[in-house]
Formats: C-alpha cells, structure tokens, sequence
C-alpha cells in the first residue's frame, strides 16, 4: 500500500515579535495586495459580431439546500433561427459569476493563421454553440450540475428536430457535465447526448502547491489597504476548490493527510462511483493541454521559487513541490511575530509534471510584491494524467505522472478517446492540436 501524501506544519514565534507595532502592522498591510488569490482576471470581451440569446437557468433541485443559478448564451449556427444541432458547453473553474463574453473570445481567438475561430467553425458546420455560466463559479460541482441538467432540458426542449446534443465544458466545467448526464442517467433521466467532451478537466485531481495555498490563508490574517475586499484564501477555501484539487488543506496550521483533508471531495468522489464515474450512454472525448510524451517543465523539484522579506516585519519563501521522501521542506511564512514551517512527506513533484499550466507560483509573487524568475511563474495545473481520465485511484494517485500517455493502450483511459497536446500549454489554451483534432470528431 502506497504511504500517504501528507503535510506537517512548524509554528514558532520570536518573543521581540510577540507585540508586533502599529507602524509594522501598517507597513505590512500596504504591502499585501488586497483580494482573491489564484483567480484568474476577468477577459477583455471585443465587440460580438454575432449577439447571442440567453436564457436565465436555475437548477430544478437544490444541493445541500442551494438552489445553483446560472446564464446561457446561445448561438444560433449560421443562417439558422432556431436550435438544431446544441453544443452545450459550460465554463470553468475561477471566483464569482462566469464571464461568457470572455468564454467566447477564447474558445473563439484565431488559434492559426488563416483559420476562423473554433466556435465560429462551429457554428458554419450547423452546430448551435450553447455557453453555460455559473452565478457562483466557486460553489459545489453537484449544485452546479443542476444548473446544467437544466439547460440540457431547455435544450431538448427548444431544439427543432431530433439531433442528439454534444455536451461538456473547459476545467471544472467538463466535471460539472460529467457529473450532470451521469446524474440524470442514474436517475433515468433521457439526456438525448450523444457525445460529452472535456476540455483539460481534472478528473482525477488539480494541483496547487501546497506552500501557495498556505500562504493565501496565512496571509489574509493581516490587514490589507482594502478592508473591503474579499479574503486571500476565498478561492482556496471554496467548495469547488476542495472538490477539484487531489491535495488540499484547510488553514497555514493544518498538519495530516492531504488528499483526504477535505470531507467534500470525498463526498463527490463518493458521488461519482455511485454514478458509474462517467455518464455510459455517450461517446467520451477528452482533450489535455499537457504534453503525451511524459516530458514536463524543467521546474526543479526543492528548489526556491521566490524568497521575499519586509525586514523584521514579514518574508515568504517558496519552494517547488519536492520529488516525495519524508519531511521535506517546501517554504516558509511570517509576519508580525507569527510563523509557519512546511514539510510535506510523499507527495510527488507535480509542479513540473506534463499538463495544463497555471501562473500560481506568479500570481501570489506578484500579490507579495516579490521577485520571481520569468520561467518559474507557471507550473502544472491539471497534469495529463488527469486531464485524460487514466484509470488509477484519485485519492492515493498511484500513477507516475510524467506517464508516457502516448504509448499507453486505450482502455487505460476512462474516456473513449482523448488527445494530448504536442507541447505543455496554458490551462484551456485553444491550440491547433488540440481544436483540429476536437472539430474533426464534432463535425466529422
């Protein structure tokens, strides 16, 4: 039996900073950047030259006592007035309500020269492009997959003819309709889908960093310029967070198990094995923006990523993920007196792992105000081996994941087929591997 991953924390505190002064508090608090950690900035929509509908979804059953809410825009294909063909498509993982006007310009950026955009291909080919937004993109996946069976029914519903749908989302958005069609199979509800696909989803677990999430709870302690904004750790704490993410912990003092900290994810993952994993009916496309070829980031595995100080006040140093062993140190936090030592034993070097990328490392050096080199800004997000959906159990994460997916036999895989990208790209990047190979199989 594999060990389990696990984190221990050292608190320590230096007497001459039990009592910190006002001035350092002050000081500090101009530092800190105000605001969610690991949010990704909203998109600069250009003007639309096609004007969607939309429809204002709600979920037809509450999870956990939530009733979900959400938006769809829906594009008609081209030289059509009604729905024929749906391309139900739903929005991923960040803080807050979805952006669909930012949805479409990056599935809809020309990804090569001389080719239209992925959905505008769509669209020419005769097939309806349905954007499913979440009111709370952060809350629980189950809640939201309510919002989806939703608009699936609407779908249904409003679709002249009986062309079977196509159904998935980028990031979480392919676990939320994974979980919906299996839900609504479980439950004999007729989805009509025909083909569900995902776009660089976790389905066996995200990663990030350990000593960054750390940091966002440590952090968001102490006052910032804006006593108004939303905490550091408001994303990391979040309902989604937990479910999405294999290791996760709850606070900067937690020390125990990491891929079971979290009552939530076990839950789900409960949830799906009752549901069969994957809905059964159609045909599973998924796509990875890591690389298949086992090759990752040349991101060294104990190494300091950033090493900040206010002197006397407040420092942070951070280190790449270490390869497992026992106790290893990945960095360490103060401020005002207050301390806090990672070691994390058996966990394994997922930030230079093959996958889609996440500028995490970056976003808490820029928050910190701290020097950080170019190349070590972004590491491994969603890693190929989980954006693949390959067989192996989400909790010990018994796989190797710098795997050679390419040279593995299908029936590995959960998904029917699936394509890696050719090199290690952003986190849901539209590039040409990865749209050509998905249009071929939509349009034929």
């Amino acid at each position: 039996m594999a060990q389990e991953a696990r984190i221990d924390v050292e608190l320590t505190a230096t007497q001459s900073e039990e009592k910190p002064s006002a001035e350092a508090a002050e000081k500090l608090a101009k530092t800190l950047r105000p605001g969610v950690w690991f949010a990704s900035p909203a998109r600069t929509a250009r003007a639309e030259d096609r004007k969607p509908e939309i429809w204002e979804l709600r979920s037809a059953r509450p999870y956990r006592r939530e009733v979900a809410t959400g938006t769809a825009a829906v594009y008609h294909a081209t030289g059509q007035k009604h729905l024929t063909r749906p391309f139900i498509f739903a929005d991923g993982f960040n803080y807050g309500p979805s952006d669909l006007p930012g949805l479409w310009d990056h599935f809809n950026a020309p990804y090569a020269k001389g080719r239209p955009g992925f959905l505008d291909q769509l669209l020419d080919a005769g097939i309806d492009v349905v954007l499913v937004g979440f009111e709370q993109r952060h809350t629980y996946i189950q809640a939201n997959a309510g919002v989806v069976i939703s608009a699936v029914q609407r779908a249904i519903e409003e679709r002249h003819g009986d062309a079977p749908l196509i159904v998935g989302g980028v990031s979480m958005g392919g676990m939320i309709t994974r979980y919906a069609l299996a839900e609504m199979e479980h439950h004999a509800q007729d989805h009509q889908t025909a083909t569900y696909l995902s776009w660089d989803s976790p389905h066996n677990g995200a990663w990030i960093p350990l000593v960054l999430q750390q940091m966002a709870y440590f952090f968001e302690d102490f006052p910032t310029g804006d006593p108004d904004a939303p905490k550091q750790a408001e994303l990391i704490r979040s309902p989604a967070a937990q479910q999405l993410l294999w290791s996760w912990v709850e606070n900067a003092k937690y020390s125990g198990p990491v891929a079971t900290s979290s009552e939530l994810r076990k839950q789900f993952l409960a949830e799906l094995e009752e549901y069969d994993q994957f809905p059964q009916r159609p045909r599973k496309l998924g796509v990875a923006n890591g690389a298949g070829n086992g090759v990752g980031r040349e991101l060294p595995a104990g190494e300091v990523v950033f090493d900040w100080q206010i002197p006397l006040i407040a420092a942070a140093k951070a280190r790449f993920q270490p390869a497992k062993g026992e106790h290893q140190p990945i960095g360490e936090m103060k401020a005002l007196g207050q301390v806090r030592r990672g070691n994390t034993s058996y966990v394994p070097a997922l930030d230079g792992a093959p996958g889609g990328s996440l500028d995490s490392f970056g976003r808490v050096a820029d928050a910190l105000k701290a020097d950080i080199r170019q190349e070590f800004r972004s590491g491994c997000f969603v890693p190929a081996v989980s954006a693949v959906a390959l067989d192996f159990d989400p909790v010990e994460w018994n796989v190797d994941p710098c795997e050679n997916i390419e040279s593995l036999p299908a029936e590995k895989s959960l998904l029917d087929e699936f394509k890696c990208d050719s090199r290690n790209t952003e986190h849901s990047q539209v590039t040409e591997t990865l749209a050509e190979w998905v249009l071929e199989r939509l349009i034929g």
